[in-house]
């Protein structure tokens, strides 16, 4: 739900790594999404297979739907909304990081938030059969990276028309989701959300004290 205004130049690659590891993950996603719609809808009971429900997790069934959420959207928008997002800011965040962190923050800020919802669900709500589905809690994850790593940067936030710094749309785009969710009584996951973000600015502050000379470099580059 956030578009980069401007890119970090890519370093040169070889035949080998010229597909990103984003471009996989979106591709991931989307194949996903239509394998799961089709299985869920010839069974209902397959969405306890794929989707993350509390109740599931704390009976200690279904561990792995920690990861298969993270690939599993609740419609055509959802999907849409979470791939435009991660193109812009997964590109980024990958050619800063590399291959190799890019995943691993993607992977974990996703888990991160699925043990947030699941914990939110079990101390905040009296449902734990509430489902969770989508990849934006690692898109969360990955704009608290960019707070710290590029504060400065404009970006779009979806339907604004005009640059926002990253350390105000970040923050600025999880209040408006928290907002939509309670006026409207739209099923957002904002607790999820949030763990993720929290994931993202964790490892960002990490890489800002093991490499400070490298985060300055990032930052200057994108301050305007």
């Amino acid at each position: 739900m956030i578009h980069i205004y401007k890119s970090y130049p890519p370093k040169k690659k070889n035949f080998l790594s010229s597909i990103s590891v984003n471009t996989l993950l979106m591709i991931l996603n989307i194949a996903l999404f239509f394998v799961f719609t089709i299985l869920i809808y010839s069974n209902q009971r397959f969405l306890d297979y794929i989707a993350l429900k509390p109740s599931n997790i704390l009976s200690g069934k279904y561990i792995w739907t920690f990861l298969t959420s993270m690939f599993m959207h609740g419609g055509f928008f959802h999907l849409f909304a979470n791939m435009i997002s991660l193109l812009f800011i997964g590109s980024l965040a990958e050619r800063i990081l590399g291959r190799k962190r890019y995943i691993g923050l993607y992977l974990f800020s996703g888990l991160i938030a699925g043990v947030f919802f699941v914990l939110s669900s079990l101390f905040l709500s009296s449902d734990l059969n509430t489902y969770a589905v989508g990849a934006s809690g690692a898109l969360f994850g990955l704009v608290g990276l960019l707070i710290l790593l590029t504060p400065n940067l404009p970006v779009y936030i979806m339907f604004i028309p005009i640059p926002v710094k990253m350390k105000y749309a970040g923050p600025g785009i999880l209040f408006l989701l928290w907002i939509i969710s309670i006026a409207g009584n739209v099923p957002i996951g904002n607790v999820a959300h949030l763990g993720g973000l929290i994931a993202g600015l964790a490892y960002g502050f990490y890489l800002k004290s093991k490499f400070p000379n490298k985060v300055r470099k990032i930052n200057r580059y994108f301050s305007i």
